[in-house]
């Protein structure tokens, strides 16, 4: 066997056992970057501890309870961002200064851990984990590249790829489409990474978890779940949250309808400008995927018929998008106000679900004469805890921002200092405000906090906080910097494809471009549509 043979990555092994955190030995750097890296993290463990310390000693006139989160906040931001430490570590370095620090009690803050959305995440990983091993993710990336001229270029595959991601969100929960359709995009990714092996446009030991193309096809995947579920008042719990708060303020209701007619043209808008912005800054490696039908025609048929391990995956896979879409049925049918959607929502929450469909792998027999059933426990153990760790300690800081009191003392005090008194300007601080707080905590978190501030602060200026109050609903799905900033971006930087820095640069664009969009439309939509005071 040559040298080159032996160092010829196995790019399904490489995609397989993905982390979310990898060391600088664990990659393929150059010289340039392996300098920046290792700037950019020492920086990160002296940077951290100072800007708490010195922020915890000034003497601003707030309580203690509130200084002191904010100070271990922007400590942990600094540690996510320049990764000093593992990510996941940074969060939970986070959690044990803020129980030390005398914030709030251990079993108080430890308690957003049992959230639904943490057991989603692991049941969908679980469910991942199942397509990946078995080869169904593959199969399902080859249905999509054989498709007349869709699987002709890379920019067609991640446009299409993301259009089913907005669709699907509108009516099922965003962190559930992303991890249905995750196993798909690491297959895509995988087929991609073998034509340019094969070709030679890449050397023999490359990192497939480094290819440009793989951050543009996860990011598509997380950004377009967070635009296609504004398009319905059930695609996205902000929306929820927001609309109800909008009623109990005003007393007006958007309809299903109305809600669909708004934020259609700002979804559309977005997406087009997400498919333009994530291919420049992610341009990938290849553009025309020539060949690709005799590609996928060969490797189609060297998979054969499905095994008994797919079909089981299938099975359990099928179950529980059922019982993660059902409930959007029902809330277009009876309207989500009904005591049929209350109901079967509450019962098959989608963490529950999750975990259901995960715990079918186990149940379900390959071979029953060895008592071998679709999954290991060893592959369940190998699912990337590292995310469902690290979006716990989101949950946690977001929790705490609301009931600290820390998000409405910012709120306020930024609003004085600001002078509002118009509704432009109370709009474009709900917005920022909004993007802001949900890059730090969860989407969720963001309308549960920012949504209770806007309304009195218009009050107050005696503006009709209607239109404030939606932008910043908005506003609060649109956090695309971070891997904190919504459960789908957890999801897709857990594949290992999409480096923090390459998020960051990503996500600010689009929370820039997604702020300026949502202040022009939302004014416009709710006039158009006669909306409002």
């Amino acid at each position: 066997m040559s040298e080159e043979t032996s160092n010829r990555t196995d790019v399904d092994k490489a995609l397989l056992g993905s982390a979310t955190y990898r060391s600088l030995g664990e990659q393929r750097l150059s010289p340039r970057e392996e300098r920046f890296e290792k700037a950019r993290r020492t920086t990160g463990l002296w940077l951290a501890p100072l800007i708490s310390v010195v922020f915890l000693l000034l003497p601003l006139d707030m309580p203690a309870d509130q200084q002191t989160l904010a100070g271990v906040l922007l400590g942990v931001i600094v540690l996510w961002v320049t990764e000093a430490v593992p990510i996941p570590i940074g969060g939970l370095i986070g959690v044990a200064a803020i129980v030390i620090l005398n914030v709030v009690p251990p079993d108080t803050a430890l308690e957003p851990f049992g959230s639904s959305t943490i057991f989603t995440f692991i049941g969908a990983f679980i469910l991942a984990q199942a397509m990946l091993k078995h080869g169904l993710a593959r199969r399902f990336a080859f249905r999509i590249l054989a498709l007349p001229r869709l699987g002709q270029s890379t920019t067609g595959v991640i446009i299409a790829f993301g259009l089913i991601t907005a669709v699907l969100s509108a009516f099922v929960s965003n962190t559930a489409t992303v991890a249905m359709l995750l196993p798909t995009a690491i297959g895509i990714l995988s087929v991609i990474a073998k034509l340019l092996q094969e070709r030679g446009l890449v050397e023999s030991n490359f990192d497939p978890l480094r290819l440009r193309v793989g951050a543009a096809i996860m990011l598509m995947l997380a950004y377009g779940a967070s635009v296609g579920g504004l398009l319905t008042p059930v695609g996205s719990p902000p929306n929820l949250i927001g609309r109800e708060l909008i009623e109990e303020a005003t007393g007006e209701r958007i309809s299903f309808a109305q809600w669909m007619g708004m934020a259609l043209p700002i979804c559309a808008v977005m997406f087009v400008i997400l498919a333009i912005v994530l291919l420049l800054l992610n341009r990938p490696e290849i553009k025309r995927i020539e060949g690709v039908a005799e590609y996928v025609a060969r490797q189609r048929a060297e998979m054969g018929p499905l095994s008994r391990a797919e079909k089981n995956t299938m099975i359990a896979f099928g179950i529980t998008v059922t019982l993660w879409i059902f409930p959007g049925v029902l809330a277009v049918i009876f309207g989500n106000d009904s005591a049929v959607y209350t109901e079967v929502s509450e019962r098959l929450d989608e963490g529950v679900v999750a975990v259901l469909g995960a715990g079918l792998l186990y149940v379900l027999p390959t071979t029953w004469r060895d008592r071998e059933f679709t999954l290991r426990w060893r592959d369940a153990a190998e699912i990337d805890w590292g995310t469902i760790v690290l979006f716990g300690t989101g949950i946690i800081f977001g929790s705490l921002l609301a009931s600290t009191g820390l998000a409405e003392t910012l709120g306020n005090g930024a609003s004085d200092a600001l002078g509002l008194s118009s509704g432009v300007t109370i709009t474009i601080f709900a917005v920022l405000l909004a993007i802001i707080v949900s890059e730090t905590t969860s989407n969720t978190a963001s309308a549960s906090v920012v949504v209770p501030i806007i309304i009195p602060v218009a009050a107050a200026a005696g503006v009709d906080p209607f239109v404030p109050a939606l932008a910043a609903t908005f506003a609060a799905s649109f956090g695309f910097m971070m891997p904190v900033s919504t459960p789908q971006n957890a999801v897709v930087y857990g594949s290992g494809a999409v480096p923090i820095t390459t998020m960051i640069r990503s996500g600010a664009s689009f929370d820039v471009l997604g702020a300026i969009l949502i202040m022009l439309t939302i004014p416009t939509m709710v006039a158009v549509l006669g909306l409002g005071s």
